[in-house]
C-alpha cells in the first residue's frame, strides 16, 4: 500500500515522540533532533509516449498513445483526466472517444488539455494530438475554415436519372399511361425553355420562366423519393437535395452550350443510332424518340399483344420484343448525354473563357459560399462523376454496393453509402456512390486487375487540392498545364470505367447464366431469361453512346467522333440479332468480338500497379469483365 507523503510523516513523528516520552527519566537536558516534514512537489509536465496514427472519419476509438508525468517525488503516482468531450482516458491511455469522429480540413491539429493529479496537487497541459488526412474530398475556405466543396445541383441530377428509372418501371407509369398521360416530364422537362445555341455569343443556356421554377417546387417540393438510398436520408425530397430547379433536359448535351465542343444540336451531331431524321438525331431528339418508343411498347404490353419472336408474351412496360430494355437504354444513354458531357466537357475541359478551367480564381467568396469559381467547376465535375466523398475509404466490393451478407467482402455499414459523420443518416450528397464511380468499383471487383477507381478518384483530388492551395490567386501557366493534366487523366479514368462496363456487358449477352444469345436465339427459353438478356443488351448499348460526349476521348478527333466509334456501333446496331435473317446470329456474335477488340485497342489498359497490359494479360482482362 502506498501512503500519502503528509499522512506518512505524522506516524514518523509519533514514533518519535513517543520513544521520547518513554525515556523520560534521562537526566540529559537537550532537545532531541526533529525529523522534517517531506514536501510535496507538483508535476511540471505531461507528455504522450508511444504515439500512435489518430486517422479523420473513423468512429471507432482510437488510441493516441499513453500519458507520462514529470515529477520530482519519483515515487508518486499519478491520475490523468480531461474534460474535452472528445476523448477519454483510461489509466494512463488517451484515446478518441468512440463515435467521436475528426476531420483534418476543419481541424488538423487538435489541442486537448489533460490534468495531471499526484493525489496532493495537480497540474494541467495541453497537449497536440495530430489528425492524419485521409484522402477525401473535403476542402476549407482558409479565411473562413468552412467547407467549400458544393455540388448540390448535380447529385440532384443523379437521383433524377434515378428516379426516372424507377419510374418507367414502377406501376404508377403503366396507370398514368391508361389515365392518359405519363409523368416522364415531371424528371426529364419540367416547364418549358427558351432555347440557346452555340452562337449566341453570351453563352446562355436554357432557360427556364419563374412560373416552371414554381412547378418545379409543386412537383418536387413533396413528391417522396423512391430511390434506395432514400432511407435514412439527410434529404428526404428532391428540394430538400437542391432548392433551385433541376431537370435533365436542361443538361442534355446542347441545351447548355456554353464550353461543349461541338454544337449537338445541329443535325446529324449524335453518333450510334441508325434510322433518325437527321435534325432528330441529336441527344434530346434520340431521348425524345426513345420516350415515345417507351410509350408505344406500353401500351402493347397493356393491350397484351406483345410478344417475342419465339411467341414469349412479354408482360413489362419497358422491354420491347426485339430484346431491348428501355428503362435501361434511356438511363445509361442519360449518364452519357448528362452527367459525363456535363463533367467532361462543360466543367473540366479548358477551350472557354470563363467556363471550366478558365474560370476565374482569384475571387474566394462567389455565391457567397467560399470558393473560387475555378473550384467550384471542379466540385461540378466530380459531382457528376458521382464519388462519395471518403471514396478511397472504401473498398471494391462497398463502392460496388456488393458486400456480402456475412462481410466477408466488406463491411455492411459501407454498402454503396457510409455515415461518414455518424449523424445516424445518409447525406445524398457526400455519403453516398453515384453512376459511373460505382462502375469504376465494379470493373476493379473482378477479375482485380485494374484500379479504375483510384485513378479517377486520384486525379480529382489532386487537382482540387490544387485549386484549394492557389484559391486567390491567379494559375501560372505551369500551374495550369498541371491542372488540365488531371482533369485529362480524371475524364480519361471515367471513360476508361465506362468503357470497361460496355466490354462486360458484351460479354454478358455472349455467355450469361441467367440468359444470353443463344439461349434466346435456340427459341426455348423463359421470360425471366429474355428480361436479363434485354437487359444486358441494352446497358451495352446505352454506355457505349457515352464516350462521344468527352472532348479527350481517344474516339473524338477534331471535334468529330472516329471512323471505329461508328463502326463499333454499326456492329451492335440498334437491337441484338436473336434469330437469323439479314444477318445470321453466328455473324452477330462475331461482330459483337470485333466490338470488344475495338475498344480493347482504343484505350491503354494497366493493371493497379500502372504496369500495361499487353498480349495474353490483356486478352483475359477482357474475356474476364
Amino acid at each position: 500500500m502506498i501512503l500519502r507523503k503528509s499522512l506518512l510523516a505524522t506516524s514518523i513523528l509519533a514514533a518519535t515522540l513517543g520513544l521520547t516520552a518513554c525515556g523520560g527519566s534521562s537526566s540529559n537536558d537537550s532537545t532531541a533532533p526533529t525529523t522534517p516534514t517531506p514536501t510535496n512537489s507538483a508535476p511540471t509536465a505531461i507528455s504522450i509516449t508511444d504515439a500512435q496514427v489518430v486517422t479523420e472519419n473513423l468512429a471507432t476509438a482510437q488510441v493516441v498513445g499513453t500519458l507520462a508525468a514529470t515529477d520530482s517525488d519519483a515515487a508518486d503516482t499519478h491520475t490523468f483526466t480531461t474534460d474535452d468531450a472528445r476523448f477519454v482516458i483510461e489509466g494512463t491511455t488517451l484515446s478518441v472517444k468512440e463515435g467521436v469522429v475528426l476531420n483534418f480540413e476543419a481541424e488538423p491539429k487538435i489541442m486537448v488539455t489533460v490534468k495531471v493529479s499526484d493525489g496532493t496537487a495537480d497540474f494541467s497541459q495541453e497537449l497536440e494530438v495530430a489528425v492524419t488526412d485521409e484522402m477525401d474530398y473535403d476542402f476549407v475556405n482558409k479565411d473562413t475554415g468552412e467547407s467549400n466543396v458544393h455540388y448540390s445541383g448535380q447529385i440532384a441530377r443523379q437521383v433524377l436519372i434515378k428516379e426516372l428509372s424507377n419510374y418507367v418501371k414502377s406501376t404508377d407509369f403503366t396507370t398514368d399511361l391508361s389515365n392518359g398521360a405519363d409523368k416522364i416530364n415531371d424528371y426529364y422537362k419540367i416547364g418549358t425553355y427558351t432555347d440557346s445555341v452555340n452562337s449566341d455569343v453570351n453563352f446562355t443556356e436554357a432557360k427556364v420562366s419563374s412560373e416552371t421554377k414554381a412547378q418545379y417546387e409543386e412537383i418536387w417540393g413533396t413528391k417522396a423519393l423512391t430511390i434506395s438510398a432514400f432511407e435514412g436520408a439527410v434529404q428526404t425530397l428532391l428540394t430538400d437535395v437542391s432548392g433551385s430547379h433541376k431537370d435533365l433536359y436542361g443538361k442534355i448535351a446542347g441545351n447548355d452550350a456554353k464550353g461543349q465542343y461541338r454544337d449537338w444540336n445541329a443535325a446529324d451531331s449524335l453518333a450510334g443510332w441508325a434510322g433518325l431524321a437527321a435534325e432528330e438525331n441529336t441527344p434530346r431528339g434520340f431521348t425524345a424518340e426513345l420516350f415515345n418508343v417507351l410509350r408505344a411498347n406500353a401500351a402493347s404490353v397493356a393491350s397484351g399483344t406483345l410478344m417475342t419472336t419465339h411467341n414469349v408474351e412479354i408482360d413489362k412496360a419497358y422491354i420491347t420484343a426485339e430484346g431491348v430494355d428501355l428503362q435501361q437504354l434511356v438511363e445509361k444513354f442519360l449518364f452519357g448525354a448528362v452527367a459525363f458531357s456535363q463533367g467532361a466537357d462543360d466543367y473540366l475541359d479548358n477551350d472557354t473563357d470563363g467556363k471550366g478551367l478558365l474560370s476565374g480564381h482569384t475571387d474566394t467568396t462567389v455565391d457567397d459560399k467560399g470558393y473560387t469559381k475555378l473550384e467550384h467547376q471542379w466540385d461540378e465535375g466530380f459531382g457528376y462523376f458521382g464519388a462519395a466523398r471518403n471514396y478511397l475509404s472504401y473498398n471494391d466490393a462497398e463502392i460496388a454496393g456488393k458486400v456480402d451478407s456475412d462481410e466477408s467482402n466488406g463491411r455492411a455499414t459501407h454498402n454503396g453509402k457510409q455515415d461518414t459523420n455518424h449523424d445516424g443518416k445518409i447525406d445524398l450528397q457526400s455519403e453516398y456512390n453515384w453512376g459511373n464511380s460505382t462502375n469504376a468499383a465494379k470493373r476493379d471487383l473482378s477479375p482485380a486487375t485494374t484500379d479504375l477507381t483510384k485513378e479517377a478518384y486520384t486525379a480529382f483530388f489532386n487537382g482540387r487540392k490544387l485549386l484549394n492551395e492557389t484559391a486567390g490567386t491567379a494559375l501560372t501557366d505551369a500551374q495550369l498545364v498541371e491542372l488540365n493534366g488531371y482533369a485529362t487523366a480524371a475524364r480519361l479514368a471515367w471513360e476508361k470505367a465506362i468503357v470497361a462496363t460496355v466490354i462486360h456487358y458484351i460479354n454478358d449477352v455472349l455467355d450469361n447464366s441467367k440468359g444470353d444469345i443463344d439461349d434466346i436465339s435456340s427459341g426455348t427459353y423463359t421470360k425471366e431469361q429474355f428480361y436479363a438478356f434485354a437487359k444486358h443488351w441494352a446497358e451495352m448499348k446505352g454506355f457505349a453512346f457515352n464516350m462521344q460526349f468527352n472532348p479527350v476521348s481517344p474516339f473524338v478527333e477534331n471535334k468529330a467522333v472516329t471512323a471505329d466509334f461508328v463502326k463499333l456501333h454499326e456492329l451492335m446496331g440498334n437491337a441484338p440479332v436473336i434469330s437469323d435473317g439479314v444477318k445470321t446470329v453466328e455473324q452477330y456474335k462475331a461482330d459483337l468480338e470485333t466490338a470488344r477488340n475495338i475498344l480493347r485497342d482504343t484505350y491503354q489498359w494497366t493493371d493497379k500497379d500502372g504496369a500495361v497490359l499487353t498480349g495474353e494479360a490483356l486478352e483475359s482482362l477482357m474475356l474476364a469483365w
